[in-house]
C-alpha cells in the first residue's frame, strides 16, 4: 500500500480520491463474488490455471519420484537376488542329496549283489572295502580295510559280484594289499568254459585285459567264450569267472594261438569285495578210478579152466 512523505496511507486519506478508489475497489469486489457465486468463473479460471501450474508441478516432483523409483527398484532387485541365491542353494543342495541317495542306492544293489554271491557260493566270506589303489603300467594293486586283526591271511582270493578281482599278497594289523588279476605279475590258472581247455590267463601292461598267450594252435577257442578259474594250484578256488574272451590271433611264432580277455569283475568299479576264507586245496594228478565191472579172474580172456578148478575144489 503506498504510502506519503508524512507517514499516512493514501487509500484511507481524508481526500475524495482515496474514498473513491476505496469504493470502487469495494464494488468490484462485491461484483465479483456474485459472478463466482452464480457462475463460477474464479473456478474455471482456476482449473485453466491448474492446466498450465500441474505440468510444473510433475517436472518439480520428477527428482523425488525418480528417487523413490530407483530405491524400490535397488531394494526389489536386491530382494529377488537374496531369493534366487537362496533357491540356488536349495537346488545344488537337492542335487547334492539326490545324487547322493542314487549313490546309496547303488551301494545298497552291490551290497545285494554280493549278499546273494555270498549266499549262492556257501563258503566262508568276509566283506571288505577298497580304501585305496595303486594302479599304473607296473602295478595293479588295491588296498582293502581288513588286515591280520580281522583273520586276512595272504593268498585269500578277493572277488566280487561278478567274478575273481585278485589275491592278496600283503597284510598288515588293519589293512591288506591284494593284487588284481590284470596286474602284470598276476597268473590265473582258468578254463575255457565252453570246451574245458585249460590255459593261464596273464596280467597285461596298462591293467585293462588279460593275456593268454600260450593256446595250442588247433584249439577251438572263440571270442565270446567265458573264462573260469580251473583250480589248478590251489591259488583259486574251481568255477569262478575270470573273463570273456575279446580277441584271438596267432602269435609271433605260429606255433601258438594269443588271446586278449576282459576281467569279469568290475576292478575300476567295485567298492565293496568279499574275501574267500576257504582256501582251493592243491589239486594233483587225478587219483586212480575205482575198478567197475567184473573180477579180474573173469574178465575176457582170464584162464576159465583156473574158475573151473577153483569151483570143483570147492
Amino acid at each position: 500500500m503506498a504510502l506519503n512523505r508524512d507517514g499516512s496511507s493514501t487509500l484511507f486519506s481524508a481526500s475524495m480520491a482515496g474514498t473513491l478508489r476505496l469504493i470502487v475497489y469495494l464494488a468490484l469486489a462485491c461484483v465479483l463474488m456474485v459472478i463466482d457465486h452464480r457462475n463460477g468463473w474464479l473456478a474455471k479460471a482456476r482449473y485453466g490455471a491448474s492446466v498450465v501450474i500441474e505440468p510444473l508441478y510433475r517436472l518439480a516432483g520428477l527428482p523425488a519420484e525418480g528417487v523413490d523409483a530407483a530405491r524400490v527398484a535397488f531394494a526389489d532387485r536386491t530382494k529377488l537376488s537374496d531369493e534366487n541365491q537362496r533357491l540356488r542353494e536349495a537346488l545344488l543342495l537337492a542335487n547334492a542329496r539326490l545324487n547322493r541317495m542314487r549313490a546309496v542306492a547303488q551301494q545298497n544293489a552291490r551290497l545285494k549283489q554280493l549278499l546273494d554271491t555270498q549266499h549262492s557260493l556257501g563258503m566262508n566270506v568276509q566283506l571288505a572295502r577298497l580304501i585305496d589303489v595303486d594302479l599304473g603300467p607296473y602295478r595293479n594293486r588295491v588296498v582293502l580295510n581288513v588286515g591280520q586283526r580281522e583273520g586276512v591271511k595272504a593268498g585269500q582270493v578277493v572277488i566280487d559280484a561278478h567274478g575273481v578281482m585278485g589275491q592278496v599278497i600283503q597284510v598288515m594289523p588293519h589293512t591288506c594289499v591284494a593284487m588284481l588279476i590284470t596286474d602284470p605279475n598276476s597268473a590265473v590258472p582258468v578254463t575255457v568254459e565252453r570246451t574245458g581247455l585249460r590255459t593261464v590267463a596273464y596280467g597285461t601292461r596298462g591293467g585293462s585285459e588279460l593275456s593268454l598267450p600260450t593256446i595250442p594252435v588247433t584249439a577251438d577257442v572263440k571270442v565270446g567264450d567265458k573264462l573260469v578259474t580251473s583250480g589248478l594250484g590251489g591259488g583259486f578256488p574251481q568255477g569262478f569267472p575270470v573273463g570273456t574272451v575279446r580277441r584271438v590271433s596267432p602269435d609271433l611264432s605260429g606255433m601258438f594261438l594269443s588271446a586278449r580277455a576282459a576281467p569279469a569283475a568290475a576292478l575300476e568299479r567295485s567298492g565293496d569285495v568279499l574275501l574267500l576264507r576257504d582256501l582251493a586245496p592243491p589239486m594233483g594228478p587225478p587219483a586212480p578210478a575205482p575198478q567197475v565191472g567184473p573180477p579180474a579172474d573173469l574178465a575176457p580172456g582170464a584162464d576159465t579152466n583156473d574158475a573151473h578148478k577153483q569151483g570143483a575144489s570147492h
